[in-house]
């Protein structure tokens, strides 16, 4: 496994940064909540929350996935239409967002390439994470108790926590990943 794939941040998006940055102001807003006091809830610099707001930040995945679980909402919800996102190591492509009550889902299509590893912040409380691997040896869930799964294999755990994706060996993990959140305060 590359360990220096742990400690690598690219941009999450490859277009939609703007669109980005005005939804999160938009929710930022509507829950009356000053720009420092969403930088320090998602442990993201304020300079970088304001460059992301402003649109001439590319936000990581990890500072994504930070301001959405310090809005207490489902990744997606900063998503102006389905895309496909960038971790480290992780890409993750959306194919569909269900609402259901209490409940949204985020269903995607995961891939990591073969020996890359990336570590992710933890979602709002009571986020779980379900993947069902199709190709690859994929080691995922909590930091401290990661799970491993081969093809037609499927694991889940509570993402509320911080949590880890790698793919070990020299095959790409292909997988779907459903991400289940329980309504937030909007």
């Amino acid at each position: 496994m590359t360990a220096a794939s742990e400690g690598i941040a690219r941009p999450a998006l490859t277009e939609g940064a703007a669109d980005v940055g005005r939804r999160v102001r938009e929710l930022r807003e509507r829950r009356g909540m000053s720009l420092s006091e969403l930088a320090r809830r998602a442990a993201v610099g304020k300079a970088t929350l304001s460059g992301l707001e402003a649109g001439t930040r590319n936000p990581t995945l990890d500072t994504l996935q930070a301001v959405a679980a310090a809005l207490d909402m489902p990744l997606t919800s900063l998503l102006t239409s389905p895309t496909t996102l960038r971790g480290a190591a992780v890409q993750i492509q959306v194919l569909r967002v269900f609402d259901d009550g209490p409940v949204t889902y985020e269903l995607c299509h995961m891939r990591i390439p073969a020996g890359l590893a990336q570590r992710s912040p933890a979602h709002h409380a009571g986020v779980t994470e379900h993947a069902t691997v199709f190709a690859g040896l994929l080691e995922t869930g909590p930091v401290d108790a990661a799970l491993r799964a081969g093809p037609g294999e499927h694991v889940e755990w509570a993402a509320d926590v911080p949590h880890t994706y790698a793919a070990l060996g020299d095959v790409d993990v292909e997988a779907s990943l459903l991400i289940r959140y329980p309504r937030g305060g909007l």
